[in-house]
């Protein structure tokens, strides 16, 4: 076990909590990590059961769980209506389509038979159980078909640091991203940090992409990024009071497809008004990015969208040229009440520095 000390400090001219806390950095029985502060649940990182790593169970400062718990666990408080996308675990990333050229779906999958001849690349944001459990019709079986062949997975290869540093807890891992014949073709640098930010609990998410295997092309796709999805009852479609607000002041749907420094999602946890806020680093690739966040809970930051984001706009294909790398910079706050009574506009200043 590696005991750190995490210290809340000030933040810009507000002022905060003044406490410290004792973070546990510990390998879990799988082979992941758990951290804890003062001896309570923050995230675990799962390395093991899913087609790529994630982070769940997560708990925000007053201790309440601050994702949705499905499909890990099945709990009677999320609806069956919030029972869907399977690939929606915890905090997590994936891309739809990245791949050396030629290797790309088309923007209409009618037709496609999956026999197409590929030179590498795969499909990491969905999972097997999302084509086989929610595709029952007939069309929808077609799709399914289609897509399972295209899966690819994000593979952890080792963890290259687990250790206190400066008051904060450190994981670092490198990660290999497989074709759906197990070859790789893309490589992740990929570190996570803990700590506690003027009493909101923090994970900063820094990942390097890095054309290992000869150049690739990052496609135009919405479903791609860093997500994170929401506890059930914080979602908008619920009903109870939940809200998506942008820095620009865009809310609900008018913030989905639309770049900014910041986006925050709050609303109703099991009787407190809390919030998830997930800040876009000035070094990040395309920064500002485009935010896929949905009403019924998918909160993304996703920067290879464009026109997949608005019709309108030209397509956003980047190749990645063997040896290069793009840099993806986040970090999440889980903070207590909305996006004002957090001060999420000023810990983005604080973050941009």
């Amino acid at each position: 076990m590696t005991t750190i000390r995490l210290l809340a400090f000030f933040l810009g001219a507000a002022s905060l909590h003044a406490a410290d806390n004792t973070a546990t950095l510990d390998r879990t029985a799988t082979g992941g990590v758990a951290v804890k502060v003062d001896g309570k649940p923050f995230a675990s990182y799962v390395i093991d059961q899913a087609n790529k790593p994630y982070l769940w169970p997560i708990h925000g400062p007053t201790g309440k769980q601050m994702t949705r718990a499905y499909p890990m666990q099945e709990v009677p408080y999320e609806n069956k209506e919030q029972r869907d996308h399977p690939h929606h675990r915890g905090i997590t990333f994936g891309c739809e389509s990245i791949g050396h050229a030629p290797w790309k779906f088309p923007d209409n999958f009618n037709g496609m038979t999956g026999d197409e001849k590929h030179t590498g690349g795969g499909d990491t944001w969905h999972e097997r159980a999302t084509f086989e459990e929610f595709m029952k019709t007939p069309k929808s079986a077609l799709l399914g078909k289609q897509r399972i062949p295209l899966l690819g997975s994000i593979k952890h290869r080792e963890f290259t640091e687990l250790k206190a540093e400066g008051g904060k807890a450190v994981i670092k891992e490198t990660l290999d991203y497989l074709d759906p014949a197990g070859q790789r073709y893309l490589s992740e640098e990929r570190r996570l940090t803990f700590q506690v930010i003027g009493g909101m609990w923090a994970i900063d998410f820094d990942q390097d992409l890095i054309a290992s295997d000869g150049a690739v092309t990052l496609y135009d796709r919405k479903d791609a990024g860093l997500y994170i999805r929401v506890p059930a009852s914080m979602a908008v479609d619920s009903k109870l009071g939940g809200k998506i607000i942008n820095s620009n002041g865009l809310t609900n749907g008018d913030a989905w497809g639309k770049t900014a420094s910041w986006c925050d999602y709050n609303g109703p946890v099991e009787g407190e008004h809390l919030g998830i806020a997930m800040l876009n680093h000035p070094g990040s690739f395309r920064y500002p990015t485009g935010w896929h966040v949905r009403s019924y809970g998918l909160f993304t930051a996703n920067p290879f969208a464009s026109r997949s984001y608005d019709k309108s706009n030209p397509r956003a294909d980047f190749e990645l040229k063997a040896g290069e790398r793009v840099k993806l910079r986040h970090r999440f706050l889980f903070h207590q009440g909305d996006e004002k009574a957090a001060k999420i506009a000023e810990a983005f200043e604080a973050y941009a520095k």
